[in-house]
């Protein structure tokens, strides 16, 4: 009986006891204890309460089995069975416990648990500053939620926010992909990660390494930034700002956008992207250029759009509006170009023009074939008004050879033998040895074939119906120097892979490096929260 009297005699002098300012700290109020006890010689100035302990400070509450109260100090030991709640937002369990209610910070400890609507944390050792709102802790640490298990070696958590701070080793698991990272923010609610630094998300699917990005765990979309790459079986897509939706398996990328296909050893680059991984699709505009490998060469295919779309050994290419290709000793302009992998056939669709080292061939179709075996060039088609014309090499007249249909042949990635059939006609300037002019050669036949020497015109042959003869230079008039439809089009013709690019894009290009420029000054700067994660919780009482 002294006990519980002792008991109901400390309950009423908490609850009776004088209104202190407002600087002053709030007391602990003990609401309730089985058993109330002072014992100065094991506790010095502490009340002893056991039994279903419950103290309330400020709006949090603390219960537990047995619990060392200090008035003086406003302090608290908690044993067994531990639990403070504040509000329905937190709720912070473990074997022992301290909470100061000066500062307003409490201590747990053994089995540590804390929990929220959203989110656990099992973890050792817990400290919570009511002040800031802040959870913290600095052993390992396992947070739970329906979607995701995030193990970190500390951490912290902002209560208002609901947002998991850690800024070391830190990994999200989920079902489909694993996210590691040294700084990550967690919004428990949401399910939107922040990273920043080395990252890297990882699955089946794909592997994702990021320095800066944004990540929503519930939909599985996300903002990628600083030195960003998705890597595919067989591609990697780099820019400097991807955009990527796991469900549907969809990317975007803007600003240095470079795709490398391993497997097809080809690479794309632009300053727009778009790829479909379930459709084998990519699609690429702002600059876009497609390089290919082929006999130890590159080649170099720009076109305002690019799409590469089919699986390995089925694959096209496809570029549209302007299109322009540069291969040493071999550059073209067309309107669009058609590139098939499985026929190794690629058309020049639209006004195409050829220049084969100092030849420059024009006609209304022309094909480019390929050898799947060898992985070489193979062979070139051109038909209806084919049209071949290279400079004299020491005067200032043009040869010039027109026909029907013109079928040549590669040897090591030069134009070597070619035929020009039906209603030829022939201006050629005729050197000896000694490179002097013996006279202007001017005919017609069936049939002409010529041999190239290091893409040089080396031998020429006419078959069948040959018509025409040697003339003395002097004796041809001007007009009679140049065939039907010739036209001279060496201002167009491209001397470098720069060249493949009009100026408006190159201006534009200026502009985007600018902007590249000031984005990497920025790249240790988090990214800036976004509306939807700050209005998430907005959202759903509406």
């Amino acid at each position: 009986m002294k006990k519980i009297r002792l008991a109901l005699f400390f309950v009423s002098f908490l609850v009776f006891a004088p209104k202190v300012m407002g600087q002053t700290p709030k007391k602990i109020i003990v609401e309730h204890s089985d058993f109330a006890d002072v014992n100065q010689v094991e506790i010095p100035d502490a009340f002893l309460l056991t039994g279903n302990v419950r103290v309330n400070h400020d709006g949090v509450v603390l219960t537990c089995n047995k619990a060392y109260y200090f008035q003086k100090e406003n302090y608290i030991k908690a044993f067994g069975n531990v639990q403070l709640v504040q509000g329905d937002t937190l709720f912070l369990n473990s074997k022992y416990a301290e909470y100061s209610g000066n500062v307003k910070k409490a201590f747990a400890t053994g089995d540590a648990v804390m929990s929220s609507p959203e989110a656990t944390l099992v973890t050792d050792t817990i400290n919570f500053d009511r002040n800031t709102q802040e959870v913290f802790y600095n052993t390992k640490g396992t947070i739970t939620n329906l979607q995701n298990t995030l193990i970190s070696k500390s951490g912290k958590y902002y209560v208002p926010e609901k947002k998991f701070q850690f800024l070391t080793e830190v990994t999200i698991t989920n079902p489909t992909y694993v996210i590691k990272s040294n700084h990550l923010d967690y919004y428990s609610n949401s399910g939107h990660s922040y990273l920043l630094g080395p990252s890297t998300i990882t699955s089946k699917a794909n592997y994702i390494y990021t320095e800066k990005g944004f990540y929503d765990t519930k939909k599985n979309k996300a903002h990628f930034l600083n030195k960003s790459y998705i890597k595919y079986d067989d591609r990697i897509i780099r820019g400097d700002s991807l955009y990527y939706d796991r469900n549907k398996e969809f990317a975007s990328a803007s600003r240095n956008v470079k795709i490398t296909d391993s497997i097809n050893r080809g690479i794309v680059k632009g300053h727009y992207a778009e790829m479909y991984k379930k459709k084998d699709s990519l699609f690429v505009t702002k600059r876009a250029v497609a390089i290919n490998f082929v006999e130890n060469d590159s080649v170099y295919i720009h076109g305002k759009k690019l799409m590469v779309t089919g699986k390995e050994g089925n694959r096209i290419i496809r570029a549209f509006n302007n299109v322009r290709f540069f291969k040493k000793d071999m550059s073209g302009k067309c309107d669009s170009i058609h590139s098939s992998a499985k026929t190794a056939l690629t058309k020049l669709i639209g006004n195409p023009i050829l220049w084969n080292g100092e030849s420059q061939i024009t006609g209304d179709i022309m094909h480019l074939i390929g050898n799947n075996t060898t992985q070489k060039l193979d062979s070139l088609k051109v038909l209806n008004n084919t049209f071949l014309v290279s400079k004299d090499t020491l005067g200032s007249g043009y040869n010039q050879i027109k026909g029907q249909n013109l079928f040549g042949k590669f040897e090591e990635g030069k134009l070597h033998d070619v035929d020009i059939i039906k209603n030829t006609e022939v201006i050629y300037y005729m050197r000896n040895d000694a490179q002097e002019l013996i006279g202007i050669n001017k005919n017609k036949s069936s049939k002409i074939n010529i041999l190239f020497n290091k893409n040089e015109v080396d031998e020429i042959t006419f078959f069948k119906q040959v018509d025409g003869d040697l003339f003395p230079e002097k004796d041809l008039p001007e007009n009679d120097k140049k065939l039907k439809g010739f036209i001279w089009r060496d201002e167009e013709r491209i001397l470098s892979k720069d060249d493949i690019f009009p100026p408006e894009e190159n201006e534009d290009n200026e502009k985007i490096a600018k902007q590249a420029k000031a984005q990497k000054d920025k790249k240790n700067v988090p990214m800036k929260v976004r509306k939807e994660t700050l209005d998430y919780d907005k959202k759903k009482t509406k």
